[in-house]
């Protein structure tokens, strides 16, 4: 294996191989981590884990919109630093966090098995009992993506929609200990690991809020030169959640889409049909365009030889590579359909407005 692969050796003298883990060191990323690692250990008990936690240039701005903080790889840049210098053989992810296009030599080698994707609305303690419709008009909502704000906008005309910034504890804290906020909106696969189901409130649906893209899912990045890593993250991958996030990515990256621009999508994946509507929007909302499409596709193992092909950074070797073709093709013909029906303009406008803020 390249890489300086590490042993350790046990009180009966048995060698075991040495896995380090790359994370962030929030709790929710702690928790994300740790889920793998069992994962992990129950498929190769001869296999010793190390996890190594690191703070990212996300974890350290606070104070600054994410959309503000020049695009991509914000939670993900030290981490892949850590995976090219050896010091780490792998790196667990929330998906949505990994940008589209990969640095060169790295690939995202097992898509786990997709939380609820969606948003969810937590309440200040005062407002308990209360939806997003029937909050005081004039309430302020806290959110860090312009994606959630430029929808519920339209949708709920009589709120208003502030930056909140902090890790998901963070977060909460700054909702529960002061009166700045009615309510904040948050992913509803974060409280669900974090055990806070308790305080979600309201599951905004695909018609008050569509996800981000690869939103519920858990990535592990890895070298795509390590083939032995490669063979053993990948049997952690979920392929329905696999295709229904290579359509998703392929969307955004067509689109050309980052944190700076507000475009969401909703994927379903039944009877071998997935089914993909993606959007883009104006910052206030105002504009929008959304579409849907859909294709056939097969997530049953395949007879060909495993491949080695990324679909926008994914490698699924034990899936039809047929499947995954189709899905990527899927999110770029819907990209393709939404640009022909001005989604440039609507995203250039948003990008620039939100550089002006």
């Amino acid at each position: 294996m390249s890489g300086d692969c590490s042993t350790v050796q046990d009180g009966n003298g048995r060698v075991s191989r040495v896995i380090r883990m790359g994370t962030r060191k929030s709790q929710l990323a702690r928790i994300q981590t740790d889920y793998v690692a069992e994962k992990l250990k129950t498929l190769y008990p001869d296999v010793h884990l190390e996890i190594v936690a690191m703070s990212t240039i996300g974890d350290k701005i606070l104070d600054t919109a994410l959309s503000k903080i020049g695009e991509k790889s914000l939670f993900t840049k030290e981490l892949e630093n850590a995976l090219e210098r050896n010091e780490v053989d792998l790196v667990v992810h929330s998906l949505k966090d990994l940008p589209t296009t990969l640095p060169t030599g790295f690939t995202i080698g097992a898509v786990l098995q997709r939380e609820n994707p969606h948003d969810a609305v937590v309440l200040h303690p005062k407002n308990a009992g209360l939806t997003l419709d029937a909050l005081p008009s004039e309430s302020v909502i806290g959110t860090s993506s312009l994606r959630r704000a430029a929808q519920l906008k339209k949708r709920f005309p009589h709120l208003e929609f502030k930056d909140i910034r902090g890790n998901l504890n963070t977060r909460l804290k700054k909702l529960d200990e002061k009166e700045d906020y009615a309510a904040i909106i948050l992913a509803a696969a974060g409280l669900k690991r974090m055990g806070w189901e308790g305080r979600v409130s309201q599951i905004l649906g695909p018609d008050d809020c569509m996800y981000a893209v690869g939103q519920g899912a858990l990535a592990i990045e890895v070298r795509a030169r390590d083939r032995d890593i490669l063979e053993m993250v990948s049997t952690l991958h979920h392929p329905e959640t696999v295709l229904r996030c290579i359509a998703e990515r392929a969307f955004l990256k067509h689109l050309e889409g980052g944190c700076s621009v507000p475009v969401a999508v909703h994927t379903e994946l039944k009877d071998l049909m997935l089914s993909m509507t993606g959007a883009v929007f104006s910052l206030d909302g105002a504009d929008s365009l959304k579409e849907v499409m859909q294709t056939s596709v097969d997530t049953g193992n395949q007879v060909e030889e495993p491949a080695d092909t990324q679909h926008v950074g994914v490698t699924a070797r034990n899936m039809p590579q047929s499947s995954q073709d189709a899905a990527e093709k899927l999110g770029v013909d819907l990209a393709t359909l939404l640009l022909s029906k001005g989604a440039m303009d609507i995203l250039t406008t948003a990008r620039q407005l939100n550089d002006a803020r």
